[in-house]
């Protein structure tokens, strides 16, 4: 039987304190388990540098796929940025605002109902904070709910009697968002211009095989945004990530070295966040960025939510870089990739070089 990404969690089972989340509501202070910026001089010299960003958002670029210089614009922006954001996508704001809800309807839960679908130590699907928390000395002020696959039986256990409206609008967004991916990739490995594409559908196969999952992102209302940190930086294991930010969802930011820092990634109207994973960085032979990001809490007063799409191949497939003279990266299976990224997070890519 084919392995599954969800099979790469079993060898490193995660201990309780890193899957349940703390309960936000119940908080009147950032605690000491969750200060990412306290002006205690121990405390403040965490890896993790200021939170103010260097330039504006109109620096992110912005890629229309009905323009038709879109490989052109594709690839500069993966070269350039690893990350940019896409209109002309074909899924409707209204669909877009309706995933929004669904997912708020889902973290305003009580805690005991959102533990009904709590994330088992050595899987990687259900609810629970990001699996990165365990490489860092604090806690993110973030909860986090992951499905792989169809959402039913996760709604069912959410709600015994009301399930349906919150299945059908998960598997619907699932849908488009994955046909989206596969048209993505597709173009994107065109904007490459290498002479084995057309050997590459081990890499971007059909919907019907590709890895998914598709993330809801809550990010609560804080006491003191300038202490905490929704999410610390890192960079995502598949091909692609398609965001959809909710449009207060401020707080993304993508690290981009011709910028020099750190660069907010703001909601455009019906726009969606593409951003380049590592295994892309490996196809293109580093030419495309495997984008490091990171997010803000910027709201003292309003939580928000966003919802990402990670699109990837089989777990089984093979990944190395695509027509190069010179590979920096050796031949490597996706699931044992994943296995790599959840031991050592920021040292994987690395140690995939040649």
């Amino acid at each position: 039987m084919s392995p599954t990404i969800s099979e790469a969690y079993r060898e490193l089972p995660l201990p309780p304190h890193h899957i349940v989340p703390i309960d936000f509501g119940s908080l009147k202070s950032v605690p000491f388990s969750h200060q990412w910026f306290a002006s205690d001089t121990q405390v403040g010299k965490l890896s993790t540098p200021s939170l103010k960003p260097r330039l504006d958002s109109h620096a992110i670029p912005v890629v229309d796929l009905a323009s038709p210089d879109v490989l052109e614009r594709l690839g500069r922006a993966c070269e350039e940025w690893g990350v940019f954001q896409v209109v002309g996508h074909g899924i409707s704001s209204e669909e877009l605002e309706e995933v929004e809800s669904q997912a708020e309807r889902f973290f305003a839960l009580p805690p005991e109902v959102k533990a009904r679908v709590l994330r088992s130590p050595d899987g990687g699907a259900g609810y629970g904070i990001a699996r990165i928390s365990s490489f860092f000395s604090k806690f993110m002020w973030h909860e986090g709910f992951t499905i792989m696959g169809s959402s039913l039986d996760y709604a069912k256990q959410i709600w015994p009697h009301d399930y349906q409206h919150f299945s059908d609008v998960m598997d619907e967004y699932q849908k488009k968002v994955k046909n989206l991916s596969q048209r993505l990739m597709l173009q994107i490995l065109s904007s490459l211009k290498v002479s084995d594409l057309p050997e590459t559908s081990s890499i971007c196969p059909n919907p019907a095989t590709a890895s998914t999952a598709l993330q809801l992102n809550h990010y609560p209302s804080c006491p003191d945004p300038d202490l905490a940190l929704g999410l610390a930086p890192h960079t995502d294991s598949f091909l692609i990530t398609v965001l959809h930010q909710a449009r207060r969802a401020h707080g993304l930011q993508v690290f981009n070295d011709r910028a020099g820092g750190w660069v907010p990634v703001s909601p455009l109207q019906n726009a969606l966040v593409v951003n380049v994973g590592d295994l892309l960085h490996v196809l293109s032979n580093g030419r495309y960025v495997s984008a490091l990001h990171r997010v803000a809490v910027s709201e003292r007063s309003r939580e928000r939510v966003s919802v990402a799409y990670f699109y990837g191949p089989a777990a089984d497939a093979e990944v190395a870089p695509l027509g190069a003279a010179a590979p920096v990266y050796r031949r490597f299976k996706v699931v044992d990739y994943v296995k790599l990224k959840a031991r050592e997070l920021d040292k994987a890519m690395s140690l995939m070089r040649i």
